[in-house]
C-alpha cells in the first residue's frame, strides 16, 4: 500500500447515451484541483456521440500526464455490470465512480483525497449533493434531505458505526461516494439483488470505516433518463399507502440471503446480519388476517425489529395497515 501522501487517484466513468450531459461532467474533471492519475473511461455501447466525447477527452488527459484506460462494450451490459467491469480496469488506491449526468464541485477529489491520506482504515467515504433538475437549475433540496438523513445516523457514522445504519437502509449514492481498491476484492463479485454502490458500502462497513461528508460536492442532475436518481416520499408513502410492501419486502429478503452468503465467514457481523434477514422474512410473511397480523406485528415489535432496522412504530403502522 502507497504511503499517505501518494495516493494515487482514479476516476471511473461509465457512460451509455450520454451525450446531452456528458461535456459538463467531462468539464467539471479538467476543473478538479487534485491531479486525476487514472482515467478509466467506459462506454456501454452507446449509439450517440458518447464514445466521441470520451475518446477526445482520454486524449487531452494523456497529453497532461495521465493514465488513460478506454473501453467501449460491444453491446449494454446494464449499469451495475458495467460499473463493476470498469472498476476491475483501475489500478489506482482510491476509485471515484463517475455518472455522465452530474457536475462535480472542483475540490471534491482534493476534499475526499485529503481524508483518506490521513485515515488509513478509511474503506469508503461519500457526500451529500445538491439536486438540480434537467437543466442544472437547483431544485433547492440536497440528496440527505429527499432521504431523510437523520442526525442520529450521521453521528452514528461519524463514530464508526456506519455497519448498523447502513444494515437498516442504504444512504450511500455512487455518484457521491469514493473507495479504496481493496473494497472491490471484498465485494465482486457484486450481488445481483443489489446497486453496486450499496453493495460496496455495505460490505465496506463490515470491514473498516464508511464516513460521511455532509456537505454536497456535487450537483445531482435528476432527469428522466437516471438509472436510480433521488425521489422523496409523500407522506402517505411514508406510512405504507401507495407503496408495494410485499413486492419491496420480498426484494429485502433476497438481498439479505446474498448478503448472508458473503458474511457467512465474517464472525464479527454474521450474527448482526441474520438478525436483519430475520426482520425482513417478519415483514414479508405477515398474516392475512388482520387479528394474527397485530399478534405478528406486536411480536416483531416486542423483539426490536422494527427500531433496529426500519422506521419504528411508523413502519409497523405500514404493516398494520396491510395494504400492498
Amino acid at each position: 500500500m502507497n504511503a499517505p501522501d501518494d495516493l494515487r487517484c482514479a476516476v471511473v466513468l461509465c457512460s451509455w447515451n450520454g451525450q446531452h450531459y456528458l461535456p459538463q461532467q467531462l468539464d467539471s474533471l479538467r476543473t478538479q484541483t487534485h491531479r486525476i492519475d487514472q482515467c478509466v473511461l467506459s462506454d456501454d455501447g452507446s449509439t450517440d456521440g458518447s464514445w466521441g466525447l470520451l475518446q477526445s477527452f482520454a486524449e487531452e488527459q494523456r497529453a497532461r500526464g495521465s493514465d488513460v484506460v478506454l473501453h467501449r462494450n460491444a453491446q449494454a451490459s446494464g449499469y451495475i455490470h458495467h460499473f463493476e467491469q470498469a472498476l476491475a480496469r483501475a489500478d489506482a488506491d482510491v476509485l471515484f465512480p463517475c455518472d455522465q449526468d452530474d457536475v462535480w464541485d472542483p475540490g471534491k477529489i482534493a476534499t475526499m483525497m485529503a481524508m483518506f491520506s490521513v485515515d488509513p482504515s478509511l474503506l469508503v467515504l461519500h457526500s451529500d449533493a445538491r439536486l438540480v433538475d434537467a437543466a442544472g437549475a437547483p431544485t433547492g433540496r440536497g440528496l440527505f434531505d429527499v432521504l431523510e438523513v437523520t442526525s442520529r445516523e450521521l453521528a452514528a457514522i461519524h463514530r464508526g458505526d456506519a455497519f448498523e445504519v447502513l444494515l437498516r437502509r442504504n444512504i450511500v449514492t455512487g455518484a457521491t461516494m469514493a473507495l479504496r481498491r481493496e473494497v472491490l476484492a471484498l465485494a465482486t463479485p457484486f450481488a445481483a439483488h443489489w446497486a453496486h454502490d450499496e453493495w460496496m458500502a455495505m460490505i465496506a462497513s463490515m470491514h473498516g470505516r464508511v464516513d460521511t461528508l455532509e456537505q454536497p460536492l456535487i450537483d445531482y442532475r435528476q432527469h428522466a433518463g437516471n438509472q436510480i436518481g433521488a425521489k422523496g416520499k409523500s407522506p402517505l408513502q411514508q406510512i405504507g399507502i401507495g407503496v408495494s410492501r410485499r413486492a419491496y419486502q420480498e426484494r429485502q429478503v433476497l438481498r439479505l440471503r446474498e448478503l448472508e452468503q458473503r458474511a457467512a465467514s465474517w464472525p464479527m457481523t454474521r450474527a448482526a446480519v441474520a438478525d436483519r434477514s430475520r426482520h425482513a422474512v417478519a415483514r414479508a410473511d405477515l398474516p392475512a388476517s388482520p387479528f394474527a397480523r397485530i399478534a405478528h406485528v406486536g411480536r416483531e415489535l416486542l423483539r426490536g425489529g422494527y427500531h433496529r432496522f426500519g422506521s419504528g412504530l411508523r413502519s409497523a403502522l405500514a404493516d398494520l395497515s396491510g395494504l400492498d
